[in-house]
């Protein structure tokens, strides 16, 4: 089904998972209660776009001078090769990034951030640490023909002819420009499978990391069910040198049916850690699971009482948290919420609808960064009428 395609995170469990709308000056915003008085949409904005490839899984930050980076995954567009859709497993996917000083003139040819030596890289999720080092997470798929399928160790991740490579981080201490790694993460303890090379798979997810107040690195990644390769969960790994090594904390979010996989993690004011879910098997439900004891151990898991996947937390100057994600059921769009300090008003916070306009599922993946006091940009990947794959952003001012 055209634009009904599968993420490679889902495809791990064998789940199924341009034209911008002229600028507006006033709220254009659907709600689930009373409207937001404080919000107001100012426009959409593309950030790159290009019908010979592929755009999906945007990650942003903003530099301590003011530049804006944003970093994505791009591949070949295969439709010009006469394919009929679109897919999220490449040999020909890499990481690049382009770069703005106002949100509103991106740079027009993307720079090289990482290639995989052995397949198409993913989901390129970047950090900005307080000493300005930025980290990018990433993990990658390879072809493998049958007869090397066969003599793999097993159990393996696979999808068709790729088998999956796991996780692994880059560097770079100079805003980008350069990158040392990869870097991999420790095969977490409940982790069974392994990668195609024959080793235990490294960690992986996509999501946003998080810099603790103690300098931590928190890095919520999804493992298989040990008694289910069909079926998985999320675990707390956490890094203490600024992620150059890893440990593993804690299970995050497990069930015997829901399956738990893409997660940001976010640290409150008040030293909760909590992680924001994505979820199968639940209806497309938004879950919330909360360490009070600095990520030693996580209480059960909690529906949020709406759809939407993934999800990724900002903290606003009052230390409210716009929580934002895509919604992949018509109308398609980007949609995002306004949580307290302490993130426990999820089920009442008004739902707002930056955008309805999308061209078919294969859209989403918010990220969030401050403008500046007052702005908000909201980056992701988006398409019109199942056209073009590309970069998108929406511009908010917020109270």
């Amino acid at each position: 089904m055209p634009g009904k395609i599968n993420h490679p995170v889902n495809l791990i469990i064998g789940l199924l998972s341009i034209l911008i709308s002229p600028a507006v000056s006033v709220c254009s915003y659907g709600f689930q209660g009373e409207m937001e008085p404080d919000v107001r949409k100012v426009r959409d904005i593309v950030i790159y776009e290009d019908p010979k490839f592929y755009c999906a899984f945007p990650s942003v930050v903003k530099r301590p001078n003011g530049e804006l980076i944003v970093a994505f995954r791009r591949a070949p567009n295969r439709k010009l090769y006469g394919e009929r859709g679109y897919t999220h497993t490449d040999p020909n996917s890499y990481l690049v990034l382009v770069r703005s000083k106002n949100a509103d003139v991106w740079t027009k040819e993307p720079e090289f951030i990482y290639a995989h030596a052995f397949g198409g890289s993913q989901d390129p999720c970047l950090l900005q640490l307080r000493d300005k080092t930025l980290l990018c997470t990433s993990y990658g798929w390879t072809i493998v023909k049958p007869e090397g399928k066969q003599n793999l160790n097993k159990p393996i991740a696979s999808a068709g002819d790729f088998v999956f490579l796991g996780g692994y981080l880059l560097r770079s201490e100079n805003g980008g420009k350069n990158w040392k790694g990869p870097y991999y993460p420790l095969n977490i303890p409940p982790e069974t499978r392994y990668n195609a090379l024959g080793e235990p798979l490294p960690a992986y997810n996509r999501g946003a990391l998080y810099e603790a107040r103690d300098g931590r690195i928190l890095w919520v990644v999804a493992s298989s069910d040990p008694e289910s390769q069909t079926r998985t969960e999320t675990h707390l790994i956490v890094s203490y040198d600024k992620g150059l090594t890893w440990h593993y904390s804690c299970p995050v979010a497990r069930d015997d049916n829901a399956v738990f996989n893409e997660t940001s993690v976010y640290e409150t004011p008040g030293g909760d850690i909590v992680a924001f879910l994505r979820t199968a098997k639940l209806d497309d439900q938004a879950c919330i699971a909360r360490s009070t004891d600095g990520g030693k151990s996580f209480g059960p898991w909690q529906k949020m009482g709406f759809r939407g996947h993934p999800l990724n937390a900002l903290r606003l100057p009052d230390n409210r948290v716009l929580l934002t994600y895509g919604y992949r059921h018509e109308p398609y769009g980007i949609r995002a919420r306004i949580l307290n300090p302490e993130c426990t008003d999820f089920e009442t916070a008004p739902e707002i609808i930056l955008r309805d306009d999308g061209g078919s599922s294969d859209i989403g993946y918010p990220w969030p960064v401050m403008l500046d006091k007052k702005r908000v940009l909201v980056v992701y990947y988006f398409n019109i009428k199942n056209g073009i794959r590309h970069i998108a952003g929406t511009i908010l001012e917020i109270k």
